[in-house]
């Protein structure tokens, strides 16, 4: 295959440093293999990333021993059956602005409605670009309770923080948030403790890290000797972070290495990481798939009680099943790849979604769906 045919998206912008990388992955891939028995797992835990991945076409272009796996960093995806329940509950009472990101409006409770179906009966359903918009609306809405929907990862919470700090200080009362934000070092955790589990390397998520920093990564490497690298979302940053992988797997040293160091710097940022430090404490989180995972969530802290819309209007939480038949769970969890689903493209379509992963603009089965194989 001639090499403007192989790269045909536009997102290859160094065709040649491209052609490169794969040339060298062809040959690492070999040497992995033989390491890992034939097969080389690597999990993009990242949204952005399997967005990415394949958008620019570059999966029918791997090695046949490697495998990409979306792993479980989807906020909306990772968000469980029961807390989207408490969203569509929330939606539903009297008087209420719900404030929240456009990819929430088609995820189904367990009674099959959304906020795109609630909305058209009447709820008050806004999409806002920034947590920090929700603030003015509640600002410019005083006689009328907004409640801003918050889900998502380490990305997200600073953002929310800050939203939350400025309602404070302008004493807004009838502004909160729901708390249903997730930590990535645990669900790497759980995922490594499985023992099923065929993961190869990580592919670390840039946007999280640009937060975090490495430190949070280190256990990966060390205890479970799993090689990591947090990767930028251009192709060639994912060509390299693969290469990064491969490397650490034939030299048999696993450890955590920055691919993405001009957006990551090892440290994370002080300031954000600070900033959460004051709004929320870690908390015990539920999880699609997973299940409530200790000690892997964002609460409010005592400080921001107050600002929590879930105990503001005294709902109650509970269990509910994931939509019957959906593979979106076993796909967070690298156990299953969007095709894989009987309803993949049939029953379950961007228009017409079963499960977040086809909802999200961030989900595997959005992107596999958008873009093929």
């Amino acid at each position: 295959m001639k090499s403007a045919e192989r790269f045909s998206s536009p997102l290859w912008r160094d065709r040649s440093m491209a052609a490169s990388a794969l040339a060298e992955m062809e040959q690492l891939c070999s040497a992995a293999a033989e390491r890992t028995g034939g097969r080389i797992n690597i999990m993009e835990v990242c949204g952005t990333h399997t967005m990415a991945i394949a958008a620019s076409g570059m999966r029918r272009l791997f090695p046949k021993e490697l495998r990409m796996l979306s792993g479980p960093g989807c906020p909306v995806c990772v968000t469980s059956q029961g807390d989207i329940d408490l969203v569509l509950a929330l939606a539903a009472v009297p008087g209420i602005i719900i404030a929240t990101f456009g990819d929430m409006l088609k995820v189904k409770g367990s009674n099959g409605l959304d906020l795109n179906a609630l909305r058209a009966e009447g709820a008050d359903v806004r999409v806002v670009y920034s947590p920090l918009d929700a603030v003015e609306l509640a600002a410019s809405e005083a006689s009328r309770e907004v409640v801003f929907i918050g889900v998502g990862f380490e990305t997200t919470a600073p953002v929310v923080a800050a939203a939350l700090a400025r309602a404070k200080k302008r004493g807004l009362k009838n502004f909160s948030v729901t708390a249903f934000f997730k930590l990535v070092p645990p669900a790497l955790d759980l995922l490594l403790s499985d023992p099923t589990n065929r993961i190869s390397g990580f592919m670390l998520p840039g946007h999280v890290s640009a937060i975090i920093g490495l430190a949070p990564y280190r256990f990966v490497a060390e205890k479970y000797k799993v090689p990591c690298a947090v990767t930028g979302f251009e192709p060639l940053d994912i060509l390299t972070g693969i290469n990064m992988l491969l490397k650490q797997i034939v030299a048999g040293k696993p450890e955590v290495q920055d691919e993405y160091f001009r957006a990551v710097p090892e440290g994370g940022n002080p300031a954000a990481v600070k900033l959460m430090g004051e709004v929320f404490v870690t908390s015990d989180a539920s999880w699609r798939a997973i299940g409530t995972l200790k000690k892997s969530g964002m609460a409010l802290s005592p400080a921001y009680a107050s600002f929590d819309a879930v105990k503001r209007f005294k709902l109650k939480r509970s269990d509910a099943p994931e939509p019957r038949g959906c593979l979106c769970g076993k796909i967070l969890l690298g156990k299953a790849l969007p095709p894989d689903c009987p309803m993949f493209g049939k029953a379950c379509t961007p228009s017409s979604a079963v499960g977040p992963c086809m909802v999200s603009s961030e989900g595997a089965c959005a992107a596999w769906f958008k873009y093929g194989n």
